[in-house]
């Protein structure tokens, strides 16, 4: 039988007893040509070195001129131009005394020179490039302008851990370090199981007691926020055996199983009725307001459960709280929690007392972030109309009677 356990539980403990049923993604081997839209949100699953240094040769930060730096000491100097090195030319020219080249940005700096002057600093920015002698107006020291070989990275530095998610900035450092296939976790399979007898489409004529159906807009969303793009969405009558059924089948070809609503102790909370044989899923009731009842863990079917409360703003605190770190820690993430930073009370409101309260907030901008709540703090688990502006969550720790204006307070921004 499923734990019904009756005493309260802290969200952390919670958290860590779903967290200690998360099994890591298998890992895949992709290629980095072309391979941008797989890559991209997946986790790499093995360190990753440099295969050359960074940059590959000495090159030129500036358009100008190669030089040999003694030649121009006595500048202003008239040197001869013997030709011209374009960004990804192989050409090496050897300078002798009084000669210099054209190169751009870019371009391997030649083997005999060992400074660049800028156009600007020649007569070229007048006269043009084309002139066969150009005087030089500036004296430059040794390695002016040059960027030398491995100054950013050297062969075999370290470039990435295993666990950290590739952005588009590390993909690209990844692939300027010769990476040509990567091991990594991709995002994990999820599905959104949808029951509810008030439900109706949305933009269908409602009838007394019949709402819009919208958690599956707001699940999904936040699972496309949290990288996780193509989520399976199943609407289910509220039925016990048709339940148990989409059950069996998503949870055998998913990784993971969202539902929201349906997990009191009600007879029509069907989830919680259909869960009650699961012996690896637990409900419990967590000391968070919103969101106080949860029914999470595994299914024997294979994918983690995750029975959220109904009301929209108790499905999104639940989802940030406990979903969203299973997911990451199913990558094999390095971090699974979102990082929270401090802001100042705009205006005073009623906390939670014995529970963690996770209010959602707007921000103000200027000397210091400040927050407000978004919605009323007395009603804050239906209220989704004032949770649309939300930025983010302050988090009220238990024990605390009252937000006082100017207190300081732990908030997490929502952001992917």
């Amino acid at each position: 039988m499923m734990n019904t356990g009756t005493e309260p539980v802290d969200f952390e403990v919670h958290r860590e007893q779903l967290l200690s049923q998360v099994l890591v993604l298998a890992s895949q081997r992709i290629e980095v040509a072309g391979g941008f839209g797989t890559l991209h949100g997946a986790v790499l699953a093995e360190d990753v070195t440099s295969s050359h240094p960074l940059p590959l040769w000495d090159n030129s930060a500036m358009d100008g001129y190669a030089v040999r730096s003694a030649d121009i000491a006595d500048a202003p100097t008239s040197l001869q131009a013997i030709g011209e090195v374009p960004a990804g030319s192989g050409w090496d020219p050897a300078l002798k005394p009084g000669q210099c080249v054209k190169i751009m940005t870019g371009a391997p700096i030649p083997t005999d020179a060992d400074a660049v002057v800028r156009i600007e600093d020649t007569s070229a920015a007048v006269d043009g490039w084309d002139a066969s002698t150009v005087q030089i107006t500036v004296q430059v020291p040794a390695d002016k302008d040059i960027r030398r070989s491995g100054e950013d990275k050297h062969a075999g530095d370290l470039m990435a851990y295993a666990g950290e998610q590739l952005t588009a900035a590390r993909l690209s450092a990844l692939a300027a370090a010769g990476a040509s296939t990567l091991t990594v976790r991709t995002m994990p399979k999820v599905a959104v199981l949808i029951t509810g007898a008030e439900l109706r489409t949305p933009g269908e004529e409602l009838s007394r007691g019949q709402i819009p159906e919208t958690n599956s807009l707001l699940m999904t969303g936040l699972l496309a926020e949290s990288g996780v793009q193509a989520a399976t969405v199943v609407h289910c009558v509220d039925d016990i055996e048709a339940v148990r059924e989409q059950l069996e089948l998503l949870g055998a070809t998913h990784d993971a199983v969202l539902s929201t609503g349906g997990v009191g102790p009600g007879a029509y909370d069907v989830m919680r009725q259909v869960l009650d044989s699961e012996p690896q899923v637990q409900a419990a009731r967590v000391k968070i307001r919103p969101g106080q009842p949860q029914c999470a863990g595994r299914l024997a079917a294979g994918a983690m459960v995750f029975a959220l409360p109904g009301n929209p703003v108790s499905a999104a605190v639940s989802f940030e709280l406990f979903v969203r770190p299973c997911l990451r820690a199913m990558q094999g993430q390095r971090e699974v929690l979102r990082p929270t930073l401090r802001a100042i009370a705009a205006v005073g409101w009623r906390a939670a007392g014995s529970r963690l309260q996770v209010i959602p907030v707007v921000f103000e901008h200027g000397d210091q972030l400040r927050c407000a709540p978004a919605v009323q703090a007395q009603s804050i688990s239906h209220s989704v109309g004032g949770f649309g502006a939300a930025q983010g969550y302050a988090l009220i720790p238990a024990g605390i009677n009252q937000v006082n204006p100017g207190d300081e307070v732990e908030v997490l921004r929502m952001l992917p």
